[in-house]
């Protein structure tokens, strides 16, 4: 296994980048630590796939260097890097039985009989794929095509990473569940550097220990699942973290508080002196989650209007006005909702404030 340091790396598939804009991968400078699993969360488009690019060798970046590590690898081809990739589509042979399937990665490196025969058998087990070992693979399903490309990933003990392409795009819904969990048991065995790329973020919270967000060709930030829900760093990652995402509400600054048209929340002297010299707009975000509501004003509130409610099974969705501005609230099901007009209830401690799209911590 091994430390991926991107330093300083941008790319541009435009051959004279003039701005910003211009690039699929804006200027970077990451780490991803020995034996870590981490997923590469983002929409499309966002640059995920060009950088799991850069990392492989399929693409050379415009800038900067690739290291592992500490060793520059950056002009060394894919198949000098020591990497497996595995892709949104299967990737395999259909003449060949899935046992060979399996054990062509390693073949290939000259590992013994022995060895390939303990391996395969090894990754078969994982991935169920045992009873199948002797089947053309021709003859599978789509599903069962996609494990044995993920078995021909795992089977090398020796590679510096595997790669994940939003791997488990084309698998059936509960079988993605259970794969997932199987690549969370593969990490915890054994300790390979996993770098897992998704749109998915139930996929990446429950793979990833830590978890890459991108937007806009950027890594905007990197955290545990706890960190990404509790304390985003970017508006963005409020809004793509979470079912409802954040509430972003535009606000002002009086005399130490964040004001949204009846609502005062009384800022730290910190915070208040960093906001006042930040760029950019000012937000108010909270998740749903830790709203509520009340009859009476109570604390940091403000009047809203009950405007739609849906009831979930376990939990209900509550969209109220407070004034032009729809804010979603997420109650226990068996809490009552005022029908008509309420108070909101913001808790200091979970109420971030933001600047320009950035957490004023």
């Amino acid at each position: 296994m091994a430390e991926i340091h991107l330093k300083d790396i941008a790319h541009s598939y435009k051959p004279q980048p003039a701005s910003e804009a211009d690039y699929a991968l804006r200027r970077m400078d990451h780490v991803w630590q020995d034996g870590g699993a981490y997923a590469l969360l983002g929409p499309s488009g966002c640059g995920k796939t060009t950088l799991l690019n850069v990392i492989s060798g399929l693409i050379h970046p415009s800038e900067g260097q690739v290291l592992f590590n500490g060793d520059d690898v950056t002009e060394r081809p894919t198949e000098a890097r020591n990497i497996a990739q595995v892709f949104q589509f299967p990737v395999i042979y259909d003449t060949m039985t899935v046992y060979d399937n399996l054990a062509f990665p390693l073949r290939n490196r000259g590992f013994d009989a022995a060895h390939i025969e303990a391996r395969v058998s090894e990754v078969a087990e994982m991935l169920e794929l045992t009873a199948d070992l002797k089947k053309r693979a021709r003859r599978l399903s789509a599903d069962a095509k996609q494990k044995i490309s993920l078995g021909r990933g795992l089977v090398r003990s020796d590679v510096a990473a595997i790669l994940f392409d939003e791997p488990l795009t084309v698998i059936d819904p509960y079988l993605k569940w259970q794969l997932r969990r199987k690549l969370k048991q593969i990490h915890d065995r054994y300790k390979l550097t996993l770098i897992y790329v998704t749109h998915d973020q139930n996929e990446a919270l429950t793979f990833a220990d830590q978890v890459v967000v991108m937007y806009e060709g950027q890594v905007v930030q990197v955290g545990t699942p706890q960190e990404l829900f509790e304390a985003p760093a970017h508006t963005f990652v409020g809004y793509f973290i979470g079912s409802p995402g954040m509430n972003f509400l535009p606000c002002g600054l009086e005399g130490g508080a964040a004001v949204v048209g009846d609502l005062r929340l009384q800022l730290s002297e910190e915070v208040a002196a960093k906001a006042q010299a930040a760029s950019g707009d000012l937000e108010l975000g909270v998740r749903p989650e830790f709203l509520a509501l009340a009859r009476e004003a109570n604390g940091a509130s403000a009047p809203v209007a009950v405007a739609d409610v849906e009831d979930l099974g376990n939990f209900k969705i509550v969209t109220v006005r407070l004034g032009e501005r729809a804010v979603k609230v997420k109650l226990p099901e068996d809490q009552e909702v005022p029908s008509d007009s309420a108070f909101l209830i913001f808790p200091p401690e979970w109420t971030k404030l933001y600047a320009g799209g950035g957490l004023v911590a």
